[in-house]
């Protein structure tokens, strides 16, 4: 967590009553976590276990993963923006320009035949 810069006080639990396997003891108490990071909003839940201290530590490590995904594709997303605005702004090839200036007068001289006739 000190690496991620994540706080405790950052962090609201909530426990509620699990659902599947684990007979009557998940049904009469409440184990499954539900951890929410209130700065970014991720909210992660564990009901893996019918313990309520190994669901509060897979909840934590469950919510540690998820912060560290947003943040790399966070990142991801601005080195591709970036990337995307030096690409927009470099000059084109000699080469391609060329190609492409060809192209055009081939076009224009085709649509220049298409004059009228006159009589």
């Amino acid at each position: 967590m000190r690496k991620l810069g994540i706080r405790e006080v950052d962090l609201e639990e909530m426990f509620t009553r699990s659902s599947g396997p684990g007979g009557q003891h998940v049904n009469k108490v409440a184990t499954a976590v539900t951890l929410r990071h209130r700065p970014s909003g991720i909210s992660v839940t564990a009901q893996d276990s019918r313990s309520q201290a190994v669901n509060r530590k897979l909840a934590r490590e469950r919510l540690l993963d998820a912060i560290e995904t947003a943040e790399q594709a966070r990142r991801g997303a601005e080195i591709a923006k970036v990337e995307r605005e030096r690409r927009r702004k470099s000059p084109r090839p000699a080469a391609l320009k060329r190609r492409i200036l060809e192209s055009k007068r081939k076009r224009g001289d085709l649509k220049k035949q298409r004059g009228k006739i006159e009589i």
